[in-house]
Order: structure tokens, then C-alpha cells, then sequence
């Protein structure tokens, strides 16, 4: 099995962003760019993994905490070579191979690296690095290769001669060294460039002159290395990403009415025989299942929605679960660990947070409903708020099976409700209610006869 380290280099600003969050930071499908990066090498079962920080480094550093990887601080910024240079506490004791990556270049594959170090290990080389083919190479470094085909060398763009800008074959920026022949030579380089900087490319040249092997490996897609250098090339992107997934979607039997409008995430699964309408946005790992409606102006983040479920315009759902059958909206709100059960229907300018609906029940109008546990066949009239802040706590307000629930109540927590009792509507109940009472909590009508005549007539004196 191949012995494998991995080192990721992080540390750049990314001036063309104009952003003050890290260029690495930047979202792409929902995680970061260097997150993608991650993910895409963690299938090759590298021995450790080390990402190189600089610009922002702490808030780097906090982004990835959870991913338990090492970090090499590089201060200042003075080129790639640098950066590989700063973290030779991490790999130069090692053995094997030293695989690095640009923690900007989010699309690259798994497979793809995999035929990076299968290639690199076979030729027993002492560099391989991923190259690509461009029709407009212009800002690349371009790999150049001798008579015989073997690489010579990568050259910069702002350091190549008129003839090395004329090659489309580029360096992708993601190479496999032999570790102890890389340690040989990666104090030798020179910032003496255009640049003033210490290119790692030039330990290509270097290994060269020490008669090693050098191989390349060609990836077909020039998007797969697309690094991201300002806000227009993040954009496309997201847009390849995209597009990806809603053809993935549609071959396995979802509806896509619009793929151009439809956004969903790569960590997001649709059942079959369900429709997505346009401007649909599915998030963070949501689970919709099979035969559902989801309409249009919908979000829908870091839920799950069971089969049959109808989701009306303009809802936003997140961390919450709709089981199968129910139907919300249009116009709701579901939030913060709320449970729907089967066959419910929540309907328009319904706010829901932190609470459970059993099946069947229904709220169909206008209504909050915030740290309830609400049972089956439920019926909760418009207007009916649970009062669950009390300035300074939350408290649960508990309504069991078969419980009617007038309009415009106002149930003021922590108060229960119990089975088959109803609430009157207007009422606002701040106590218990018993199985099966009628709970009436409002002020008597007064009508004062002819007020309303004597009124205007005094207006009219005046």
C-alpha cells in the first residue's frame, strides 16, 4: 500500500475576491472550497494531513477545527515553495510520498487523484504532477517537455518566453513527490523571478538536474482543476456543480421543472417521482423522499421530508421533519427540531419552532407555535399563539389528542391541555384544562344600546 502524506496549501489571501473572509473560506455548494479539497483526497487514506495557513490563519484554523488536521503557519507569504518549505517539520521526517494540493481548487475528484499517485507509484518517479490542456492557458504555468516528451520543466507565465506562452499543456498545481527526493531540493530554490517568490515548480527543473524521473499526468477536465481566483470564477463553478447534481437528480427519477432556477446541494437526496418546481433551494444534507411536491420559492435546509409530502410556495423548513403525507404551506415556517407527523397540514403564515405536531392535526391559518408537544387530530384555529417566552425562559405548552382549539387563543406556557377538551375561541388560557372540558377565558359582551348614534351626534353639535 502506498505511504501516502498529505499537504494542503491554504495560506493565500485571494486579492481578486476583495473579501476579508480567507479565499479558502469562500462557500462552494455549501462548504468551503478547502473542505471539497479535503473530502476529495480522504478516500487515498493519507497518514497525516497538514494544511498550510497564512493570510487569516487563525480563522482558517478554527473553520477546519473539526476535521483534526495538523497546521504549518507560512508568514509572509513568499510563494509556493515557501509554503512547502515552512511545513518541512510536518513531511521531511516521513517516508513515501508527498501528495500536494491547492486548497482553491474545489472540484477535483477523488479518482482522479487516486490516478495521480497509482501513475506516480508504477513509473517509480521521483515528481508527478497533474497538468491539463487549455485553449487560452494565459496566467498558467505551462508545462514544458523535451523532444522525447518527457517534462523538462514548469515554467510561469510572467517568467515564460513568447514561445513557452504558445503551449496549452498547464501545470494544475497538484503534484506527488517521492518525500526524500523532495527534501534533496526544496532548500535549494531562488526567489530570482519576476515575482520575487520561491516556486515549488522549480524543483521540477532541479530534480531534473539530478536525473530523476519526472512524470505528468493528464486530467481530461479542465474544470476539475479550475482554481478559484475571484467572485465571476466561483460563480461558474457553483453553476458545474449545479448542473451535476440536477442531471444525477433527473436520471434517477426526480422532475426538475427548471434546472437553470434549481439549486441543490451535492449532500442532498430526492426520492423518485418527485418534482421540484422553479427556485427551489434544497440545503445541508435534506432528505426528501419519494412522490413529493416541493413548489416553488421553497428552502429547505438540514431536514428530512417523507414520502408524499406536499410543500406549498414560499415555505422555509430547517431542521425540522415532515412525515409522510402531510402538507405545508403556503408561507410557513419550520424551525429549530420540529416534528410534523403523517397525514398533518400546516398551512399559510404558520410559524413553527421547536415543537411536535402529531398526524393528522392541523393548523391551518396564521398561528405561532413555539415549544409545543401537540398529539394527533388536533385541530388549531387561526390566530392561536403559544406564549412560550416569559422574558427571561422558554416553557412547552402541552395539547394532547383530539384537543379543538379556537381562533385567536392565546395559550400562556407552561399550561396542558388534555385529551378531547376544547378551547373557546378568544380565550387565553393560563391554566390547566381538564380532559374534555370546554375552557372559556375572555371577558363578558357588553352591548350599550344607541352608544354608537349618541356618538355621532355630539361629533356633529360640536
Amino acid at each position: 500500500m502506498l505511504d501516502l502524506t498529505l499537504l494542503i496549501l491554504a495560506a493565500g489571501k485571494g486579492t481578486r475576491l476583495k473579501s476579508a473572509l480567507p479565499k479558502v473560506l469562500h462557500s462552494l455548494a455549501g462548504k468551503p472550497l478547502i473542505e471539497h479539497v479535503v473530502e476529495a483526497a480522504l478516500p487515498l487514506s493519507p497518514s497525516a494531513t497538514c494544511v498550510v495557513v497564512g493570510h487569516e490563519a487563525q480563522q482558517v484554523q478554527r473553520a477546519l477545527a473539526h476535521l483534526g488536521l495538523e497546521f504549518a503557519v507560512q508568514q509572509p507569504q513568499l510563494g509556493t515553495g515557501h509554503a512547502v518549505q515552512v511545513a518541512g517539520g510536518f513531511w521531511k521526517h516521513r517516508q513515501g510520498d508527498l501528495l500536494i494540493l491547492s486548497g482553491d481548487v474545489p472540484l477535483i475528484s477523488a479518482r482522479t487523484l487516486q490516478r495521480l499517485v497509482d501513475q506516480h507509484a508504477q513509473s517509480n518517479a521521483s515528481a508527478t504532477l497533474l497538468s491539463t490542456r487549455l485553449v487560452d492557458a494565459t496566467g498558467y504555468g505551462r508545462v514544458v517537455r523535451d523532444a522525447a516528451g518527457a517534462v523538462e520543466r514548469i515554467v510561469e507565465h510572467k517568467d515564460a518566453t513568447d514561445e513557452e506562452r504558445r503551449l496549452s499543456e498547464v501545470n494544475a498545481g497538484i503534484y506527488c513527490f517521492s518525500i526524500p527526493d523532495l527534501a534533496q531540493v526544496i532548500d535549494a530554490l531562488s526567489a530570482a523571478n519576476s515575482q520575487r517568490e520561491f516556486y515549488l515548480t522549480d524543483c521540477i527543473g532541479l530534480l531534473r538536474e539530478q536525473k530523476k524521473r519526472i512524470g505528468a499526468f493528464l486530467c481530461e477536465d479542465a474544470w476539475e482543476v479550475s482554481g478559484v481566483n475571484s467572485r465571476s470564477e466561483l460563480a461558474e463553478l457553483e453553476r458545474i456543480v449545479r448542473r451535476k447534481k440536477l442531471k444525477q437528480l433527473m436520471e434517477d427519477g426526480v422532475t426538475v421543472i427548471d434546472p437553470e432556477s434549481a439549486y441543490v446541494e451535492p449532500s442532498v437526496q430526492v426520492g423518485p417521482d418527485s418534482v421540484l418546481y422553479p427556485n427551489v433551494f434544497l440545503e445541508k444534507g435534506t432528505v426528501i423522499g419519494a412522490s413529493c411536491q416541493i413548489y416553488p420559492n421553497v428552502r429547505i435546509s438540514a431536514s428530512k421530508i417523507g414520502d408524499g409530502v406536499v410543500v406549498l410556495d414560499s415555505c422555509l423548513i430547517a431542521e425540522s421533519h415532515v412525515q409522510a403525507g402531510s402538507q405545508v404551506g403556503p408561507f410557513a415556517h419550520l424551525k429549530s427540531n420540529t416534528v410534523i407527523g403523517s397525514k398533518a397540514r400546516i398551512g399559510n403564515f404558520v410559524e413553527i419552532k421547536n415543537s411536535r405536531l402529531g398526524d393528522k392535526t392541523k393548523a391551518a391559518h396564521l398561528s405561532y407555535l413555539g415549544d409545543a408537544e401537540i398529539g394527533q387530530d388536533v385541530n388549531v384555529g387561526a390566530g392561536t399563539i403559544t406564549c412560550n417566552y416569559d422574558g427571561v425562559s422558554k416553557h412547552r405548552t402541552i395539547i394532547e389528542d383530539g384537543v379543538f382549539v379556537g381562533s385567536d387563543s392565546q395559550l400562556i406556557a407552561p399550561v396542558t391541555v388534555r385529551r378531547g377538551a376544547y378551547i373557546a375561541a378568544g380565550s387565553t388560557i393560563d391554566q390547566d384544562v381538564p380532559e374534555d372540558a370546554l375552557a372559556i377565558a375572555r371577558s363578558q359582551q357588553v352591548n350599550k344600546e344607541h352608544w354608537a348614534r349618541k356618538k355621532r351626534e355630539s361629533r356633529r353639535k360640536e
